[in-house]
């Protein structure tokens, strides 16, 4: 038996803006047996609408079938996939790092390095950082002999190019 073509997909639904539809919406994608790698979902410039960009990742029959259950959903006013190349993405992470005063000056290094903000605490720092998943990853790789003690990062916020 051979494996199916799996890859990454950005999907972008608008939605109306009201209780229930994140539920729907994700569980009619876990019911067709996606793993949601990344969901975000906020108001647009219209407040009875909400844009979701959601990171699945299965071959093109089943998201392709998954699209045409999505658009059949009373709340979902458009939905469209996004292909590498077409949009920008960003996430944002923070990341609390264990940061004595010999290492404070080393981290702060790293984050100019990578665009991040740093804010001071007593034995440690937050950094805060935005970027592709890519730049992001590369941070913490940078980050992790220091001690990173929490970690929080959004899903991929994406926008299609003009």
């Amino acid at each position: 038996m051979t494996e199916k073509n799996t890859e990454k997909h950005t999907i972008v639904c608008l939605v109306e803006n009201h209780f229930g539809v994140l539920a729907r919406v994700s569980g009619l994608i876990s019911a067709r047996g996606f793993n949601i790698e990344s969901l975000t979902v906020s108001k647009t410039e219209d407040e009875t609408l909400s844009r979701m960009t959601i990171v699945v990742e299965g071959d093109a029959a089943t998201l392709e079938q998954v699209k045409r259950q999505l658009n059949r959903l009373v709340d979902v006013v458009e939905i469209w996939e996004l292909r590498a190349g077409e949009f920008i993405d960003r996430e944002l992470l923070l990341a609390r790092v264990k940061a004595d005063d010999k290492k404070r000056e080393d981290l702060k290094n790293v984050a100019a390095k990578f665009g991040a903000k740093i804010s001071d605490g007593d034995d440690s720092v937050i950094v805060e950082a935005t970027g592709n998943r890519s730049s992001l990853d590369g941070l913490l790789e940078e980050l992790r002999p220091f001690g990173i003690t929490k970690l929080a990062r959004t899903g991929r916020v994406a926008l299609e190019r003009a």
